[in-house]
């Protein structure tokens, strides 16, 4: 049977994975992979001129310092939206560009296992909406791969961390901080079945965030220095943007690091050139804001479980902010125990994702994988009010009926306005679509 690969598509990285001798491996990227691990970064480029060439992954992130309006990344924030990038004069959709980065994944896995790989389990955060959710199905197809499943990124982690510890009962919870997402999902795990309980999330926050209050620090400390704002200058912002990824990275593992970067602009009097000190209580200081806005996802996700934080057994931590202590500290402070240790934080996605596939292949048995609905589905009724049909944390597959009777008497036609979300009227829900209900015989409403 053709192989189907795991795909974690991150807003910063991506990785992908198969299952070989009954365990998920993570497919080597053929151009280089990201600081400290096995994925590679989630970026496309157009190189300038009249034979543009496209880049993707590690040699576009490279170049991205002298073509900064030709490279893209983090388009992951957009997906499900009708925004366009438009890049030396050329229109893009997030589908388009995610696509990119999907045929290279498709190339080096084929590469990797000497064979045509046509299917793939790809992953999404698990507050995506369902226009989220499309539109990576969508760039799946426009990659030639068929999508044959869509998972939650936190339910993919548990499958990687629970494919060898079938005797087990816990209580896991996943917190899942990536690039761009922030996940937090509770689940029960026991006898090879897999049942997420409840999850919450915002699919606004995440390290992308981190490096941008960083960015505007080192900036605006520049700025008072030399009296030059280099937030106008895209080349000098994107020296900028990778110096402040990396000062991040490093104060994981030091306390201190330092920041330096000639020639990063000039003025009448010559060229000016960045350096300063920056310590991990800095840092800690920027992106506390940050890291409070994870607080109301974990007492969220605790609260629609039902539980008390002493109830949980196991944290599993995934995404790269969750590699720094603060974020670490964050969380065992706000469950009580200590993080489990031994899980590759930015491949367990990925694996997750291969033994998803290997469990629709039936390469896997023995693994039941019951999954939620993120947030409420319903319809628009009468004032525009939105009226639920399935609530959120409700298990998948589900179905739900309830009779509805029309507005005005006779009326021969209603249009039903699907919606999703938690907000009380329908305008400020996320809007999935309508259908036309026609030909109801005459009756009084």
């Amino acid at each position: 049977m053709a192989r189907i690969i795991g795909i974690d598509l991150g807003t910063s990285n991506s990785a992908a994975a198969v299952m070989e001798g009954g365990k998920p491996t993570i497919i080597p990227s053929a151009e280089g992979t990201t600081l400290g691990g096995k994925a590679f970064p989630s970026y496309v480029a157009f190189t300038k001129g009249a034979d543009s060439q496209l880049l993707v992954g590690e040699p576009a992130r490279r170049q991205a310092v002298s073509n900064p309006q030709g490279t893209l990344s983090a388009f992951k924030r957009k997906m499900g939206t009708d925004f366009k990038y438009n890049v030396h004069g050329k229109e893009y959709t997030p589908q388009q560009l995610s696509a990119f980065i999907l045929q290279k994944v498709k190339r080096d896995a084929e590469a990797y296992l000497g064979d045509k790989v046509e299917k793939a389990v790809i992953t999404v955060p698990a507050y995506f909406n369902d226009n989220q959710r499309q539109a990576t199905k969508d760039a799946g197809q426009i990659a030639g791969l068929e999508v044959v499943r869509i998972i939650n990124e936190p339910t993919a982690a548990c499958l990687a961390y629970g494919i060898d510890k079938k005797g087990h009962d816990e209580k896991i919870m996943v917190f899942d901080l990536g690039g761009g997402t922030l996940d937090v999902t509770v689940m029960d795990f026991g006898g090879g079945v897999f049942q997420v309980v409840s999850t919450s999330g915002d699919t606004q926050l995440g390290g992308t965030d981190m490096d941008k209050a960083l960015i505007d620090h080192i900036a605006a400390e520049f700025k008072n220095e030399s009296g030059i704002d280099v937030r106008n200058d895209p080349m000098a912002m994107q020296r900028l943007r990778e110096a402040a990824e990396k000062a991040k990275i490093e104060l994981s593992t030091t306390v201190e690091t330092d920041i330096n970067l000639p020639f990063i602009t000039a003025d009448a009097s010559g060229p000016k050139h960045l350096t300063m000190k920056l310590s991990r209580s800095k840092l800690e200081q920027l992106i506390r804001p940050i890291i409070d806005r994870c607080k109301h996802p974990v007492e969220q996700a605790l609260a629609d479980a039902k539980m008390k934080p002493d109830q949980i057994t196991k944290i599993i931590l995934v995404g790269g902010p969750t590699r720094m202590p603060m974020v670490q500290k964050f969380v065992e402070d706000m469950v009580g125990r200590k993080v489990e240790r031994g899980i590759d934080p930015m491949e367990c996605v990925a694996m997750g994702a291969a033994v998803q596939a290997a469990v629709l292949t039936g390469e896997v048995k023995d693994v039941l994988l019951l999954d939620v609905t993120p947030l409420s589905l319903g319809i628009e009724t009468l004032g525009g009010v939105f009226t639920k049909l399935i609530e959120r944390n409700t298990t998948i597959p589900v179905r739900k009926s309830q009779v509805f009777s029309t507005a005005a008497d006779n009326q021969p036609a209603v249009t039903v306005h699907i919606v999703q979300g938690e907000r009380p009227l329908a305008k400020d829900n996320v809007s999935l679509g309508n259908f036309d209900l026609t030909g109801i015989p005459p009756a009084p409403r």
